[in-house]
């Protein structure tokens, strides 16, 4: 199959206590116990939240430890619920998700000095904060490049392409903040890497869980044309993937393999940009229970280190033609050999 034919075819946060069980790891600290208080949002978004929940319930298989769950509701929530852990003589670790820990975790992390935390997204300089970042903006830009070599094609799954002559991918960004837009500069440079003419739009829902609005961009963007959209907005992106169905194109998900997480979606869902939170957890928990925890430390994880990627739908993995695999990997290897600098900012592109 060649690339043209590719494409026809309440009130507050609340906390929720959950008991570990004993691990099958005859080594791990059976009395470890962990808060983690996730990002707003929460759980069941198939993406970021879920990503460090999976963490997190791998680490107690293997470590025996258990593990108490806070969900906030907005980010003033943040504030009371790292205090509330980190004055819990029973919790050891705090493992916070998400950048708007940020503020409040420079004031506690100095108040409770002897309780071990992690930040991902964020950075806290104190010797108890583990720092967790990723270079989102180098999976983004393979799952952008993977869309501008497939837009415009027909796709044998039964999904309608646009005019190959005007080739156009979308973004949907949650909130408009600098770490979303690391997303939106890397996919806008992978697209045009593909093709220097393809045309870009983007657009921001200003919510993390709003999965109406996501479906309202994404269908307008389908309806001016795009073949794929692409989304880093947690809950929302639910909505583009409808839009995407309804549409008979195709979508990109984020931090998780969403053709799985999200499998009723599995038919539009072309690929992933896969962002390891759930690694960035479960090492950190490992760390401390082999009492090899290194507050101040800052872990930046990209391609090299696989802690981003671009992974293809379950529904797709057999259909790519070989060519677009290849140069979607020499693509990596290119970033990762610096032969490929990717910009992370919108002003650098």
């Amino acid at each position: 199959m060649d690339r043209r034919t590719f494409l026809a075819a309440a009130g507050t946060g609340s906390l929720i206590a959950t008991a570990g069980c004993a691990g099958d790891d005859d080594d791990g600290d059976d009395s470890l116990s962990v808060g983690m208080i996730y990002s707003t949002g929460g759980l069941g978004d198939e993406s970021f939240n879920d990503m460090a929940h999976q963490g997190i319930q791998e680490a107690e298989s293997d470590f025996g430890i258990s593990f108490q769950n806070a969900e906030p509701d907005a980010p003033a929530d943040m504030d009371e619920m790292q205090r509330q852990f980190a004055g819990d003589d029973n919790i050891d670790a705090v493992v916070c998700i998400g950048f708007d820990h940020e503020a409040d975790l420079e004031a506690n992390a100095a108040e409770f000095a002897d309780t071990s935390f992690v930040l991902v997204d964020a950075v806290v300089e104190a010797d108890n904060v583990a720092n967790y970042l990723f270079r989102e903006h180098e999976g983004s830009f393979q799952v952008g490049y993977l869309a501008g070599l497939l837009t415009g094609m027909e796709y044998g799954h039964g999904g309608g392409a646009t005019d190959p002559d005007e080739s156009t991918v979308g973004f949907v960004g949650g909130e408009e903040i600098a770490l979303i837009e690391r997303f939106e500069a890397g996919y806008i440079a992978g697209a045009q890497h593909a093709d220097a003419d393809i045309e870009t739009p983007s657009s921001y829902a200003g919510s993390w869980n709003d999965p109406t609005t996501g479906q309202e961009i994404a269908s307008s963007m389908y309806d001016d044309g795009a073949d794929v959209v692409y989304h880093a907005a947690g809950g929302t992106g639910g909505g583009v993937f409808e839009a995407a169905q309804s549409a008979g194109r195709y979508a990109i998900g984020v931090d998780d393999d969403q053709s799985r997480s999200a499998a009723a979606f599995s038919d539009v869902i072309v690929a992933s940009m896969i962002k390891r939170v759930d690694t960035a957890v479960y090492e950190s928990v490992e760390a401390i229970v082999n009492d090899e925890f290194e507050g101040g430390q800052i872990n930046d994880l990209g391609l090299e280190e696989d802690g981003v990627g671009a992974i293809i739908g379950q529904d797709f993995e057999d259909d790519l033609p070989a060519e677009i695999v290849d140069e979607l990997e020499a693509s990596r290897q290119a970033i990762i050999d610096g032969d490929i600098d990717v910009p992370d900012t919108l002003d650098d592109l």
